[in-house]
């Protein structure tokens, strides 16, 4: 190790104890004082594990065979007990992913906060206090003295992260390690938290190691990049290099993976629309006391949106923006309190029951949408038990067409959710929604909690299958990238309202709102060069 090294870790490799299977094989990197360098890969790719070993919070069933993680000269992989105690926290500081399952539901957040401090810094209650809500100011938190006594679930899932970091840095740590730290959440929220996170550790001077599938974002922020694939580093270097001149293939079609401009595609929209939300209205009884049990709460607010036959049509906005409730509102799953809804022209309860077999939804997580005691073939089968005229033989081949069109052959058909990928389990979910034929479906964030690689798969399935069939779509993501890649027309919401619509092209390079502005300035323009690489220029940034 150099001196002006922070950590340096050799030939780390990791087996699974009981099999002796390696899942990590002689990876190697350094991390500069004040560095922020990142990890990419897929899931499996060994990243998260590498990143474990470097704190000794590796699962009992997985063992560390061979290497060395040398922290501020001392061997972190012979370290006692006690000398690992007190590394975390002071010394290297970790963001997980899902701050819901790293934050203890039952504990308030002024206790959770503090219990670091009690730990590791002989500060008195007074000024543990102070520094706590000092800590809550600086990462954005509106009001710090409430935030103390409450509790996880009362925050949204930006602000959970805002109060991870907080308890993090409360630390000072010289390294943090964040894994994953944005991936749950809405593009504009994913970048307030990583311009927070770089802000406070530059004050700080603290190196981050930044473990992600998300490319762009890995780019924008960090001045070297890792790359693993099946626990192995196959390509490393600067994050210029490796953006603009990646050598391993595997680099390469991670960068062509990325989310590129669809098609404009012409869309007839003189005919009447094949579905019609008019001046839709959603309210929800909201939290109150007995003395206040009819209060409600307005999620939408007079939405009206057409969809026309073969048309994307794609809904995007932050988390609580109403792109949801819309969608299932118009599915029949959330009931309006005013407006109506009209398929092909005439209402949606003149005929329900031909409704619901030609409206069709694809849910952003298909393992709690498919019934884990059924198989591929029964599941896909479901979705045609009430279609007239349909024998069961028919069935059991249509089924099986399906499974064949989003790649799944016969072989799956005997199997269970369990037993396949995520983005397996959504093809299936996507099999299950076309099955039936549909003239309309419903896709909720249908990519958002997959690889990068896998995502791009799923969306070409998707646009090839749209344009087989030509059954019209609403596309719920955030995602901008996503929406650009597959969209016709795009429509903005903001706190249950839509502040702006329009041709994809209009919206994606003259947006007039300025919350439009802030969700594309999330997102990068690709332009693909000859080498194989991609150059990221930021939207609406001189």
């Amino acid at each position: 190790m150099t001196a002006d090294q922070l950590l340096t870790v050799r030939d780390l490799s990791i087996q699974v104890a009981h099999s002796g299977a390696e899942v990590v094989r002689k990876v190697g990197f350094d991390i500069a004082p004040g560095e922020i360098v990142g990890i990419v890969g897929e899931s499996g790719s060994g990243k998260t594990l590498a990143t474990r070993a470097l704190i000794a919070l590796l699962p009992t069933t997985i063992k560390v065979t061979g290497g060395s993680v040398v922290y501020k000269g001392r061997d972190v992989l012979t370290m006692s007990d006690g000398d690992i105690r007190r590394l975390r926290g002071p010394e290297i500081g970790v963001v997980f992913q899902e701050p819901m399952t790293s934050l203890n539901p039952s504990m308030t957040i002024g206790r959770q906060l503090e219990e670091g401090l009690i730990l590791h810094t002989k500060l008195t209650p007074v000024e543990r206090r102070t520094r706590i809500l000092d800590m809550l100011r600086r990462v954005g938190i509106r009001d710090p003295e409430g935030s103390l006594t409450a509790y996880p679930h009362e925050f949204s899932g930006g602000m959970r992260q805002r109060i991870m970091l907080a308890s993090v840095m409360l630390l000072t740590p010289a390294l943090l390690i964040a894994d994953e730290p944005t991936t749950a959440l809405d593009a504009v929220v994913q970048r307030e938290v990583m311009e927070l996170m770089v802000e406070l550790t530059r004050a700080e001077g603290t190196a981050v190691l930044l473990i992600s599938h998300d490319l762009p974002m890995v780019a924008r922020y960090t001045q070297r990049i890792v790359v693993m694939e099946k626990g192995a580093i196959v390509e490393h270097g600067t994050t210029e290099q490796i953006l603009e001149r990646p050598q391993h293939p595997y680099t390469r079609r991670l960068l062509s993976s990325l989310p590129l401009r669809g098609e404009v595609r012409s869309i007839d929209r003189s005919a009447t629309p094949v579905v019609s939300a008019q001046n839709i209205v959603v309210e929800y009884a909201a939290r109150g006391s007995l003395l206040a049990k009819n209060k409600t709460k307005r999620a939408l607010h007079g939405i009206s949106v057409d969809i026309h036959e073969g048309e994307v049509v794609a809904l995007v906005g932050g988390s609580g923006s109403g792109k949801t409730t819309l969608g299932r509102t118009i599915a029949g799953l959330v009931s309006q309190s005013e407006g109506e809804i009209l398929f092909q022209g005439r209402q949606r309860g003149a005929d329900w029951n031909t409704y619901r077999l030609n409206c069709q939804m694809v849910f952003q997580d298909p393992y709690s949408s498919l019934d884990p005691r059924m198989t591929i073939l029964a599941l896909v089968e479901e979705a045609l038990r009430l279609v007239p005229g349909i024998a069961r033989e028919q069935k059991r081949k249509r089924a099986l067409e399906s499974l064949e069109e989003v790649g799944l052959g016969p072989d799956y058909a005997g199997r269970y959710p369990h037993e396949l990928s995520g983005g397996q389990r959504q093809r299936v979910a996507i099999a299950r929604a076309i099955a039936r034929r549909p003239k309309f479906l419903i896709a909720d964030e249908p990519v958002s909690a997959l690889d990068v690689t896998v995502r791009a798969q799923v969306l070409d399935l998707f646009t090839s299958l749209q344009k087989r069939y030509g059954f019209s779509c609403l596309f719920i993501s955030h995602d901008l990238g996503v929406v650009e890649q597959v969209a016709d027309r795009v429509i903005v919401m903001q706190d249950g309202r839509i502040i702006e619509q329009g041709d994809r092209d209009t919206i994606f390079d003259h947006p007039q709102e300025a919350y439009t502005r802030r969700l594309l300035s999330a997102i990068p323009a690709l332009d693909l060069n000859d080498r194989g690489g991609v150059k990221l220029k930021w939207r609406l940034e001189t």
